[in-house]
């Protein structure tokens, strides 16, 4: 276990995630909602194999946590108010994500219509994160 990580009670933890979301958009070629998403407690405590075993070995790729929200966390100097507002939320989910779970991974699990996933384990070996959807051609 990660001696940095807080003591949070998973439910704590949610609902901080749940606080980052509300109303955040993933944009792709759609916009989907950014959810929270509660795994469960695993004894895996790899979270690669524990998405493996939770959704199959099928068609998914993992990413880099760190790359993933690069994207999505850059103010660019042509964005208006709303975007900088959507890149701060979003660098600040992935302070809440990394300073409260551990072998953080982005999962995009399908082809063209893809679920995405950013997972890591709390303190208490929980897989918690993130959900959306993305469509990439």
């Amino acid at each position: 276990m990660n001696e940095r990580l807080p003591n949070f009670k998973s439910e704590d933890l949610l609902v901080e995630i749940a606080k980052s979301t509300s109303g955040l958009v993933y944009i792709s070629e759609t916009d989907a909602p950014v959810e929270p998403f509660f795994g469960g407690q695993v004894e895996i405590v790899d979270v690669s194999q524990a998405v493996q075993q939770m959704f199959g070995s099928g068609n998914f790729e993992t990413v880099n946590a760190k790359q993933f929200f690069a994207r999505l966390t850059v103010e660019r100097e042509w964005f208006g108010e709303q975007e900088k507002q959507t890149a701060r939320r979003f660098s600040v989910l992935q302070k809440l994500l990394e300073a409260n779970l551990r072998d953080i991974k982005v999962f995009k699990i399908g082809h063209i219509q893809i679920e995405i996933y950013v997972v890591g384990l709390d303190a208490h070996n929980n897989l918690i994160g993130i959900k959306t959807k993305a469509v990439e051609t």
